[in-house]
């Protein structure tokens, strides 16, 4: 079924601010490019990005559409040229260049992974973003083992809980730090050894009377940066991959020099079509049946109607979540 003749609703970013600056819209529907599918939106994810896009600290990469949203879950409503793994009507969840705040959205066909047997489009639509995210940085960039103490920081958001499941599903030793009894008690049940609440104790000494994290997810950056070199294991990796607190601060390398430490990091969004497909081939392969099969699943604190998306951002920014947001754009 053609969808070009058609307009769609969206969310816009009127201009850069909180979240009352998302404004319902109308615009045409896009037009697949080679290699490219349109999808009819179910659900799309509510994501951290989206809120620094929002405020005007995250600008799209050149060619994406100005839209927030960055993954989705749906039914493929068009193919473009090229294609041939998708058809007209398949179920999937993908991520997004952009624009998933709308009714159709485009994205490269190698971006999209088959719904998870057993698995509804709203619980689908929690999967992309964090867990491209989770897989890139910890197994991929990180190469966490099993058996090694793993650190993954904000342990109830959207990237922690992916990651307290995938790490302890392939048998590391999971600590975590949340900012209250009950997000911690979640980190628990997710299959964290230890949830530490960062109000209440250091995490630095923690970790240190284990022996050291021998790798450290974080996306708090100013100055959990040098308290996070300080309470890795020696031959320590450090993976940052997001600035919550600010990306630049003061280190003393000489601990990096004399312990061996890795300090990496990356993003995902500004990375190749050809890059994010490896990512994809790899969790359909790797990820993909440990969903199928229960032992892995997304963690859903929250839902809110396509119109509704400055309440969901403020909900998101409020830190008080569990897991994640979507927004209901269809079905």
């Amino acid at each position: 079924m053609s969808t070009q003749s058609h307009t769609m609703r969206v969310i816009e970013i009127s201009r850069p601010g909180g979240p009352d600056v998302l404004v319902p819209g109308e615009r045409a529907v896009p037009v697949p490019g080679a290699g490219e599918i349109i999808i009819r939106v179910a659900y799309a994810g509510v994501n951290r990005p989206d809120a620094l896009q929002r405020a005007g600290a995250y600008a799209p990469p050149p060619g994406a559409s100005d839209l927030p949203g960055l993954e989705a879950s749906g039914i493929v409503a068009e193919v473009g040229p090229g294609v041939t793994r998708w058809k007209v009507g398949d179920a999937v969840c993908a991520l997004l260049p952009g624009g998933g705040y709308a009714e159709y959205v485009a994205t490269p066909a190698a971006h999209a992974l088959p719904v998870p047997e057993g698995m509804d489009l709203r619980a689908a639509a929690c999967l992309p973003e964090t867990f491209f995210t989770v897989w890139s940085n910890v197994f991929m960039r990180g190469g966490l083992q099993a058996g090694e103490r793993f650190l993954v920081h904000g342990g109830s958001s959207g990237i922690g809980t992916t990651a307290i499941q995938l790490a302890a599903a392939r048998g590391a030793r999971v600590f975590t730090t949340a900012g209250s009894a009950e997000k911690c008690a979640a980190c628990i049940a997710l299959g964290a050894e230890r949830a530490i609440n960062y109000r209440e104790e250091d995490f630095v000494a923690a970790l240190q009377g284990e022996g050291g994290a021998n790798l450290i997810l974080d996306m708090v950056g100013g100055d959990y940066l040098p308290r996070n070199v300080r309470a890795l294991a020696d031959d320590g990796r450090l993976v940052q991959i997001a600035f919550l607190q600010g990306p630049k601060v003061e280190l003393n390398f000489a601990q990096v020099m004399v312990r061996r430490l890795t300090i990496t990091g990356s993003t995902l969004r500004p990375q190749s079509v050809a890059a994010k497909a490896v990512i994809a081939e790899a969790l359909e392969r790797e990820v993909w049946p440990l969903l199928a099969a229960g032992r892995v699943a997304p963690v859903h604190d929250s839902e809110f109607p396509l119109e509704q998306a400055a309440a969901a951002h403020a909900r998101l920014e409020s830190s008080g979540h569990i897991g994640k947001i979507v927004l209901k754009v269809s079905g």
